[in-house]
């Protein structure tokens, strides 16, 4: 994936007949060379005058875009997220000659989802829930578990902390000159052609990073545990107030001590 400024547009990694007869030729001409260039020229004039985002990475830059700046925060979300979301959505394909199993994937798969079977139903009806134009993501949670995600336009999972292995575009830009307004028949034309080779490879860096992530996590020392912080400082307990009003201005004041009566002598018996 492009490294940083100026990002530029992948060629397919096969022909652009290569997915027929389930991805037409045509809509990947379309896809390919019109849409996502399109996405790329924009999100390379939106940065052409912040030097400061040029050094970043496509991920660096819709990771976070909390952080960039409010007046292109926006654009960026748009086309850097489209940009992004494409290439992996062509990557992701491939020759259904050419599919291999996912020996790393199919397991977890199985773990998270009960069949593939089940999977692939839960996938066809998230990107079928989609209102308008998305995608629906196979992605990785932080605690390590498979799921299921869509985001509208060309928002990406990266920004709620997931990494993705597989997309699907269900914009209908996708499939309109094949299938029409028939989304579910593009689903099922989509799962003929996934690379499922790649989605392997990129599960297994997603849990290479969280293996990373949580050993390089600072551990809180034991002894410290429940001890209060420089932010917790005891708070005094508050002066009790007894004056007018608080009914405790009419309770009788102790006077001066009386002397102890002298204990008696007990004179022991005979």
């Amino acid at each position: 994936m492009n490294e940083h400024y100026p990002f530029v547009n992948p060629p397919l990694p096969y022909a652009y007949d290569a997915l027929e007869p389930y991805i037409d030729t045509q809509t990947m001409y379309l896809h390919h060379d019109r849409h996502l260039q399109r996405y790329v020229v924009e999100l390379n004039t939106i940065l052409r005058n912040y030097p400061e985002l040029q050094n970043l990475s496509l991920p660096e830059l819709i990771s976070n875009p909390e952080n960039l700046p409010e007046e292109i925060r926006q654009g960026i979300i748009n086309y850097g997220g489209g940009v992004y979301n494409h290439i992996l959505y062509f990557n992701g394909m491939t020759n259904a000659l050419n599919r291999s199993q996912a020996e790393t994937l199919y397991p977890a798969i199985v773990r998270d989802f009960g069949t593939l079977e089940e999977f692939f139903n839960e996938y066809k009806r998230k990107a079928l829930s989609v209102f308008g134009s998305g995608f629906a993501w196979l992605v990785v949670a932080p605690d390590g578990s498979l799921e299921i995600v869509t985001t509208r336009n060309q928002d990406t999972p990266l920004a709620d902390g997931f990494c993705v292995v597989t997309g699907m575009d269900v914009w209908e830009h996708a499939y309109y000159l094949k299938r029409f307004n028939d989304r579910a028949a593009y689903i099922e034309d989509w799962f003929h052609v996934v690379n499922w080779e790649m989605a392997d490879e990129l599960y297994k860096q997603c849990m290479n990073n969280l293996e990373n992530q949580r050993a390089n996590a600072p551990e809180q020392p034991a002894d410290t545990l429940g001890a209060p912080t420089a932010e917790e400082e005891p708070v005094p307990a508050p002066e009790t107030y007894t004056g007018p009003g608080s009914g405790l201005e009419e309770l009788p004041v102790a006077g001066p001590e009386a002397p102890a009566a002298p204990e008696e002598e007990v004179v022991p018996t005979v």
